[in-house]
């Protein structure tokens, strides 16, 4: 329990202070892609600089903590509870030490609660995977994947695979859920109408978010799961390729139309206005189709780690 509150510290310190390489080397090629002298170039190199200085102080990247989202991948037999303990008392020791601000609030009182704990707060999501606790502990060796006839895929040498999203509440704000069909935007159900909401919420949100942005998106799905699905595309890399040709084709597409509007870092204007576009598809009942939009700023707050059988850290995922 120790060595797994350690581990869950570092990882909130890390997502706090540092960006992903993916996401700083993004945000690099933006800065060069915009001209000097404007004030999308000003924007971005405060963004740099601001990067810098948070890596070298180790502070955190934003003021903003915003919604703590840990999501988990563990084996059949994992202590779920044991996890919540150990995750809920490194966000509050992380607080205390300055890595995340004093950020979460009760919606009925307005009391903040001074440690970032709450309902809600911080959030939790499971997904067991093949292999049971027992028998992955008894495969690992730390060193490298060991495939099992008992396991599809084989297992991995970690036990469990947990990562964390920090989300600020400005980006939140920018979010969109859409219903298709959509008579004010011309959108019908099929992917064109897809495509349009999307555009939309990049359009209405008009460098709001600390752009330049990055979308996580998911088409299907009910209310609920299809905005939860939409923020764990933002745990993809930036430079993967979705495995769905047809959706790797979408991303690419509103990638390209959305860095032609001029919005721009911070809505000044410029090349860039999305850094990424993630998106998923979840089947949906007949009666519904729903396209779900969540915005994540440029400070794109993203890390994992794969912990061993004692909870300590056997590599960082990004």
């Amino acid at each position: 329990m120790k060595k797994l509150k350690e581990s869950l510290l570092e990882l909130i310190k890390k997502t706090s202070t540092e960006l992903p390489k993916d996401v700083d080397n993004a945000i690099q090629k933006a800065t060069k892609n915009e001209a000097k002298g404007t004030r999308a170039r000003y924007a971005m190199d405060i963004v740099c600089e601001n990067l810098r200085l948070a890596k070298e102080k180790e502070q955190p990247t934003c003021q903003d903590t915003g919604s703590i989202l840990f999501f988990v991948k563990c084996p059949k037999g994992f202590d779920q509870k044991e996890f919540e303990d150990a995750a809920k008392w490194a966000v509050a020791e992380a607080t205390a030490k300055g890595f995340l601000r004093q950020n979460s609030v009760d919606s009925l009182t307005g009391k903040n609660s001074g440690n970032n704990l709450g309902l809600g707060s911080p959030y939790f999501h499971f997904e067991q995977v093949d292999g049971t606790l027992k028998h992955a502990l008894s495969l690992s060796n730390g060193r490298s994947a060991i495939s099992c006839t008992k396991c599809s895929g084989g297992l991995q040498p970690s036990t469990v695979e947990v990562c964390l999203i920090l989300k600020g509440g400005g980006c939140e704000n920018c979010g969109a859920q859409y219903s298709l069909p959509n008579k004010t935007l011309g959108a019908e159900r099929d992917l064109e109408g897809v495509k349009k909401c999307i555009l939309d919420a990049v359009l209405q949100a008009q460098g709001k978010g600390c752009g330049p942005g990055i979308l996580g998106v998911c088409v299907g799905g009910d209310r609920a799961t299809s905005y939860a699905h939409s923020k764990e595309q933002l745990l993809r890399t930036l430079d993967d390729k979705n495995q769905n040709a047809t959706l790797a084709k979408m991303e690419d597409a509103v990638m390209t139309v959305a860095n032609k509007l001029d919005i721009g870092p911070m809505g000044f204007g410029g090349a860039t206005t999305l850094l990424g576009c993630k998106i998923g598809a979840l089947n949906r009942l007949p009666a519904s189709f729903f396209v779900s939009v969540s915005y994540m700023c440029w400070a794109d707050r993203r890390q994992g780690a794969k912990l061993d059988k004692d909870g300590g850290v056997m590599e960082w995922i990004y």
